[in-house]
């Protein structure tokens, strides 16, 4: 079943959400409905146990040309742009924290904080026609959408200064070849390939996935010490998981892991028990 919200569009397929930015004759920019929409639809994902794995992708030929037009010319004075980016802060960390696994399938192009959305995920899958392009300095804005976090984590200081000063782009191959992209397939294939990757990493250990993703997103700011007790107190959630219990069983017993299988056979606790006493 599809479920519309103002210019995106969500659909569940067992334990895979697909989210699609659905404002084609904008490009699908980051219009103040898309931002209100994803926003909500990530608070939702993270109360839906259900919901194991996300593919995010977009209709139409481009994926996502950045800000909005509109909201750039008439909203570009100091106070309306800070409420913006207290907006932005409750939405893309939490899209880049989500603790499930994100995969991103990109055709056309990805502008500025187009290309800053694709990057929040955990794994891209680029189109043949995928382009990403910087575009920031053209307009005269600093970069954002968390690229300048996103960015030199991935591929470097220098590499991001190359690209951005240059106000660059790169083809879907160059994409891969600088670390952004899993692969390369053709545009007809790119939803097919994002979903089958999704419900792989939704079929695994999706909730240790989620707790590594953290412990990622602190590598970089991190001390050695700090990030060997990060990794001691992830490895005790990880370990008491059925997640775990299940994949140490299989290795064992010398049979397939079903992680998904195992989570789903146990009632599930959110750990806000209701007014009732009853589990979430």
């Amino acid at each position: 079943m599809i479920k519309e919200y103002p210019h995106v569009e969500t659909e569940q397929r067992g334990p895979v959400l697909i989210i699609r930015l659905a404002n084609e004759k904008a490009s699908n920019s980051l219009t103040r409905e898309m931002r209100m929409s994803l926003r909500d639809i990530v608070r939702e994902i993270e109360d839906d146990h259900t919901v194991r794995a996300v593919y995010l992708t977009a209709k139409g030929k481009n994926f996502c040309a950045g800000g909005d037009l509109r909201m750039l010319t008439d909203a570009n004075e100091p106070w309306p742009v800070h409420r913006r980016f207290r907006h932005a802060a409750s939405l893309f960390p939490p899209l880049m924290k989500l603790n499930r696994p994100v995969v991103c399938g990109v055709r056309g192009v990805a502008i500025g904080g187009g290309m800053g959305l694709a990057l929040m995920t955990d794994l891209v899958i680029v189109g043949e026609s995928a382009k990403f392009s910087a575009g920031f300095f053209r307009l005269g804005a600093v970069p954002d959408c968390l690229t300048l976090y996103t960015l030199p984590r991935t591929i470097g200081l220098s590499r991001t200064r190359n690209f951005i000063y240059t106000n660059g782009s790169w083809n879907a191959q160059e994409i891969v070849d600088n670390g952004l992209a899993l692969k390369v397939v053709p545009d007809d294939q790119v939803d097919a390939e994002g979903i089958a990757m999704a419900e792989k990493l939704a079929a695994g250990p999706a909730e240790v996935m989620g707790v590594a993703k953290q412990l990622l997103l602190k590598s970089f700011e991190s001390s050695l010490d700090e990030l060997m007790d990060y990794e001691g107190f992830g490895q005790v959630l990880a370990m008491s998981s059925v997640e775990f219990r299940e994949g140490l069983q299989a290795l064992v017993e010398k049979r397939p892991s079903d992680p998904m299988g195992a989570a789903a056979a146990v009632p599930y606790n959110d750990g806000l028990p209701s007014a009732g006493g009853g589990k979430g």
